[in-house]
């Protein structure tokens, strides 16, 4: 498939069985516990005013935020056969998420995350990979991909089993079907960046990484530059999350830069896959580079304003608004 027969996005046929966004990637229970100012002593504890349990991973988050915004999702991904695994089912299945292609590993546990939240909102994280190290492409289902207008890889780097050729496969894979392709990343711990994730940038329509990240992969530093890296690869789009700074966005006729909206930050937990939500959001439904953009940062601006990963998140017409506001 040419980039060239790949320029809008497919409309399938029947779509009351077609999914707007089919989230596949990480899949996380969180404990989230605010505010941390510092661990304790060995053997001594610490109090804190909340502590909560959150769904996270960035394919159930941007899946969560997606319908919020009203849009029609699956998630795919492994969990274990777990409390935790059951958890995170159960709330997307709350959301009224798909997960009939959710693998549920009988001998890994889920991945989880104790979530540190500081004063200002920052956050530290103390990871287990669980069954996301042992997601692989065999694991997908592509009678629920075939069903989607967007496939939206979530969470590059955190995958150390399914990151580089087997992705590339999927998407690949993806096209064949008519699907667009889109990717999210996370920080690589294991320091390969482009060595990683170079064979599956040709297949990606949508690239929407942090700012951070994207830099350690092109190995440019302005926003322009590195956006101009990976259009060179044949995207459509590149949008970039640069936090305080807002995004850039660019695609082969536009760039746009858009500040970040001004809330009250309680927690930064979720913010770019919430982004991501709202600019696939957008692209779902046919809205220029513009707008889309603003619906993203605004998605993002939504979620920091509460504690969690997608509790933030609003309907569509209450996140508009947040736009409007920010005029």
């Amino acid at each position: 498939m040419t980039t060239g027969e790949r320029s809008t996005v497919f409309h399938k046929s029947d779509p009351v069985n077609m999914f707007d966004v089919v989230c596949l990637g990480i899949m996380v229970a969180d404990i989230v516990a605010r505010p941390v100012t510092g661990l304790p002593a060995r053997g001594q504890l610490a109090l804190v005013e909340q502590m909560e349990p959150h769904t996270g991973g960035c394919a159930v988050n941007t899946g969560i935020a997606l319908a919020k915004l009203g849009r029609k999702v699956a998630v795919l991904g492994k969990v274990g056969q777990d409390g935790f695994g059951d958890f995170v089912c159960n709330v997307l299945a709350r959301y009224g998420i798909d997960t009939s292609g959710v693998v549920r590993d009988p001998v890994t546990n889920t991945a989880a995350t104790m979530v540190m939240v500081d004063p200002e909102g920052e956050r530290t994280f103390l990871h287990y990979l669980g069954a996301n190290a042992t997601l692989c492409a065999d694991d997908v289902d592509f009678d629920v991909v075939k069903r989607a207008e967007i496939l939206h890889v979530a969470g590059s780097f955190l995958m150390p089993t399914f990151d580089g050729q087997q992705t590339a496969e999927v998407l690949k894979r993806a096209h064949e079907l008519m699907v667009k392709t889109s990717l999210d990343t996370a920080w690589d711990s294991t320091g390969r960046w482009f060595s990683t994730i170079e064979p599956v940038l040709p297949h990606i329509d949508y690239f929407l990484p942090s700012f951070e990240e994207a830099v350690q992969i092109a190995g440019r530093d302005e926003p322009e530059d590195v956006a101009d890296f990976f259009l060179g690869y044949g995207m459509e789009i590149v949008a970039l999350k640069m936090g305080a700074q807002g995004c850039f966005v660019k695609s082969t006729g536009q760039a746009i830069r858009l500040p970040a909206y001004t809330v009250q930050v309680v927690d930064a937990t979720g913010a770019g896959d919430c982004f991501a939500a709202g600019f696939l959001a957008g692209l779902s439904m046919d809205w220029g580079l513009e707008r889309t953009a603003k619906l993203a940062n605004g998605a993002g601006a939504a979620c920091v304003t509460a504690m969690g990963a997608t509790t933030g998140v609003r309907s569509l017409e209450k996140t508009l608004a947040i736009v409007a506001d920010s005029r």
